[in-house]
């Protein structure tokens, strides 16, 4: 989960202002969480204490406002009703990862990663989103190498995850969809060589620099075993209070 943190936070101060070398530097004055990490941690939340995922993400997102959230989720924050609103957007791949370390079992993580996306994110692609976020994660930290996790995707979800940063990004723009952006966020994943690189090529990217950073981020620290601590260290120093508590708890947990 730390991973997702990470790459939320370096991507942060380039979501609207794209990184214009490769080389950027990591971490900017601005710097700082989006809600990104404040609904990965809400995922974190309900796993540990059993909580509903809608009611852990309404929770979340109105103990941390204005943290960069889509214009339906935020209306639905202030909703009474816990109604669905089934958004393709990649707001259900952003919060997914907790789920990937979670379960012990790929059908598990994927029957869970489904939840996870219900409460906002119902539509056909929110789910798909969520879901190869997740199972990429689970096949990433059990052993599985590259090449068997791009086909699994390929297969499940039709993705083409085959493709270099560097040839996508001459023709890429913000997308905050699903469909729009989780495979080339995959594709920053499985086109770099480690952890770092692979952040640094889903920032490049020029697209919806936290959250594809967040994502690759997250798969990138199951592949590789870990993050580096000159990447955590100044991300945690970044959080808020009581969001270091929870990530250590996960973080004892899931071992």
């Amino acid at each position: 989960m730390i991973g997702a943190i990470v790459g939320d936070i370096v991507g942060s101060t380039y979501e609207f202002h794209p990184a214009k070398r490769y080389d950027f530097e990591l971490f900017p004055k601005g710097s700082a969480f989006t809600d990104d990490t404040a609904l990965t941690l809400a995922t974190a939340d309900a796993l540990i204490h059993g909580i509903e995922y809608g009611q852990v993400y309404r929770d979340w997102g109105r103990r941390f406002p204005g943290k960069g959230y889509g214009r339906r989720f935020q209306a639905w924050l202030h909703r009474e009703d816990f109604e669905p609103y089934d958004s393709l957007g990649n707001g259900s791949a952003m919060r997914v990862s907790p789920i990937g370390w979670a379960f012990k079992t790929l059908e598990k993580t994927l029957e869970e990663a489904r939840r996870t996306a219900l409460p906002t994110h119902g539509h056909p692609e929110g789910i798909k989103g969520a879901q190869a976020v997740a199972g990429a994660i689970f096949l990433s930290r059990t052993g599985a190498g590259k090449e068997e996790i791009q086909s699994w995707i390929s297969k499940n979800f039709g993705y083409d995850v085959s493709r270099r940063v560097i040839d996508i990004r001459p023709t890429y723009g913000f997308d905050e969809t699903c469909p729009g952006s989780v495979p080339e966020a995959l594709c920053a994943f499985f086109d770099s060589s480690d952890f770092e690189s692979a952040v640094r090529l889903a920032v490049w990217l020029k697209g919806d620099a936290d959250t594809q950073a967040c994502i690759a981020g997250s798969i990138a620290e199951a592949f590789y075993g870990g993050v580096p601590r000159y990447l955590a260290g100044p991300a945690v120093e970044l959080l808020a209070d009581g969001m270091r508590d929870l990530l250590e708890k996960f973080e004892e947990i899931r071992k």
